[in-house]
């Protein structure tokens, strides 16, 4: 006998998205491919660029929009979008960015791996434009981790046995194994785990939600699994080059991890964290200047997101 086939529903956040969503939304077929398409859901964080009515004119897919009204954050939309597909029987939600696409084939590799017990999550491989890969993975925050790559450079410490906490070496993402937790571009989440988990934590607005997500995962038993053969091209960086995005990822950053650790141990994070940014801003780079304001300053920090 057959086995029944895996039913997967979309969630995409979208945010002014119109220029990058229908070439997501445009690799669902496909990326699909061999498992059961139940629904795609926008949430739509009050685009003003045309992006919900994108949303609504693909055809091949069945796209319900859901309009915010606010630019509520990443996890809020994740909320109201998984909120939203209650009644339907599910076995896994994939949360997407609208700025990755699926290559063939790629959802099926995902639900495979998430097949095995005690999996929660399972992440792709993803792709630069250009082709080259994407870091995506992460090991568990450390202050000795966070203070590595403030002194060595995320990229040089991330290659060196366990210090950084992005894995940096191209030879681990050649196989499938676990992680603490992955860039949530593409994450494929088991419906057990969603019932587990519960909602998103909405308080970090954008950026650190996906951490949050994954490492409570790994707290309750439910093990982050990445799959090198399943792949998504993935435009992303806009944290890399925007001040403000970059300081409201520190911040959340530092957060997260005292929340987790308590605050004698988060107070050695927050000086690891600030000393690289510290240099960095030193150097003339303006999105470590935007970190050591937000860090050092916090009625400078972004409690609003814009829009």
């Amino acid at each position: 006998m057959n086995a029944a086939p895996f039913q997967v529903a979309v969630v995409v956040v979208t945010y002014n998205s119109a220029d990058v969503l229908a070439g997501c939304l445009a690799s669902l077929p496909e990326g699909l491919r061999g498992v059961r398409l139940v629904e795609v859901v926008v949430g739509d964080n009050a685009s003003t660029d045309g992006t919900a009515g994108l949303a609504r004119r693909v055809h091949g897919v069945p796209v319900r929009v859901l309009e915010m009204g606010r630019n509520a954050g990443y996890a809020a939309a994740i909320n109201a979008a998984v909120h939203a597909l209650r009644g339907f029987e599910l076995d896994a939600v994939l949360v997407l960015n609208p700025d990755a696409r699926l290559r063939p084939g790629t959802v099926a590799k995902l639900a495979e791996a998430l097949r095995a017990p005690g999996r929660g999550i399972a992440v792709p491989r993803l792709l630069n434009a250009d082709g080259s890969l994407q870091p995506s993975l992460r090991r568990t925050p450390t202050v000795t981790r966070a203070l590595a790559e403030s002194v060595l450079g995320g990229a040089t410490a991330g290659r060196l046995g366990g210090f950084g906490e992005l894995i940096t070496d191209p030879r681990v993402y050649e196989k499938a194994g676990s992680a603490a937790w992955a860039t949530g571009a593409a994450m494929l989440i088991s419906a057990g785990a969603i019932r587990d988990l519960g909602p998103w934590d909405e308080s970090f607005l954008l950026y650190g939600e996906e951490s949050e997500f994954a490492l409570r995962a790994g707290d309750r038993g439910w093990k982050l699994w990445y799959e090198p053969e399943a792949v998504v091209d993935h435009d992303g960086g806009e944290s890399g080059v925007n001040p403000m995005l970059w300081a409201l990822l520190t911040v959340n950053r530092v957060r997260l991890y005292t929340r987790r650790r308590g605050r004698f141990a988060g107070a050695g994070y927050f000086l690891a964290v600030l000393l690289g940014e510290a240099v960095r801003a030193l150097a003339g780079r303006a999105t470590a200047r935007a970190a050591v304001v937000a860090l050092t300053r916090p009625s400078r920090r972004l409690r609003v997101l814009p829009g």
